[in-house]
């Protein structure tokens, strides 16, 4: 009798971690869905909203883009010169420039640029208590978060190309009709849809997901901190699904 009080206890306590699992994605989906329709809605970007906007975008982007492409430099510089070297000790020069595309500019530098975000922000929400209104602070703060993972994945996989090249070929113009050759090969039409829809989905999570968990900690008297480690667990799982799932189309 003992066993059976046990066992239909710990059904019932999994049960109900089931259904607030479940009950705290669909509002995380349905907070997302309303704010997408605020974003894409043109009366949201009247002139107080665009001087808000333009604000975000300022502190999200502008501020870190210089210091933050100039780290994907460095990173680019050693990761290129690494399998450069490594691909001419084994015989395999010819496919050294092609994984360095592949792996680099249309794997880790979205991946890369989307956790940089996502530790800012959760600063950001950490600091500052999410507050106001939908239309005047957070759907500006959901548009500036989107460009910001966006712009610096863009800017960045153009530095890495750069950086690749100069590593290859030096600062000699003669090889740069092989090399664009190679990258259009590499980014064919199927693969360039795929690396802009996943930057884009990557953008999308990074914005959404943790203001979410934030307003829904807010909403559940759960503390700042809590709701924040909860809401980056959520966008880990998220961002790891997207690429899995990036990575599996491509190679099925």
């Amino acid at each position: 009798m003992r066993q059976n009080s046990l066992s239909r206890s710990g059904f019932d306590t999994l049960a109900n971690t089931f259904v607030r699992s479940v009950t705290s994605w669909w509002r995380v989906i349905h907070f997302g869905a309303v704010a997408l329709v605020m974003v894409l809605s043109p009366s949201i970007y009247d002139r107080e909203n665009r001087s808000i906007i333009a604000k975000n975008i300022y502190t999200s982007t502008w501020q870190v883009l210089l210091w933050f492409t100039s780290l994907c430099a460095l990173i680019s510089l050693v990761l290129v010169r690494i399998i450069v070297v490594t691909a001419l000790s084994y015989g395999l020069s010819q496919y050294a420039l092609e994984v360095v595309v592949r792996v680099l500019v249309l794997e880790l530098i979205p991946l890369g640029a989307a956790l940089f975000v996502v530790l800012r922000s959760n600063m950001e929400i950490s600091s500052t208590p999410i507050g106001g209104s939908m239309r005047t602070y957070i759907v500006p703060r959901l548009i500036a978060t989107a460009f910001s993972v966006v712009t610096l994945a863009a800017v960045s996989s153009l530095v890495a190309l750069v950086m690749a090249y100069i590593v290859v070929y030096g600062f000699s113009p003669w090889g740069f009709t092989e090399y664009t050759r190679m990258v259009g090969r590499v980014f064919d039409p199927g693969i360039a849809v795929a690396f802009i829809f996943k930057t884009v989905l990557f953008s999308l999570a990074v914005a959404i997901i943790p203001i979410a968990s934030a307003i829904q900690g807010r909403n559940e008297s759960i503390v700042e901190l809590s709701s924040v480690q909860r809401g980056t667990v959520r966008l880990f799982l998220v961002l790891v699904l997207i690429e899995g799932s990036s990575l599996a189309i491509k190679f099925i």
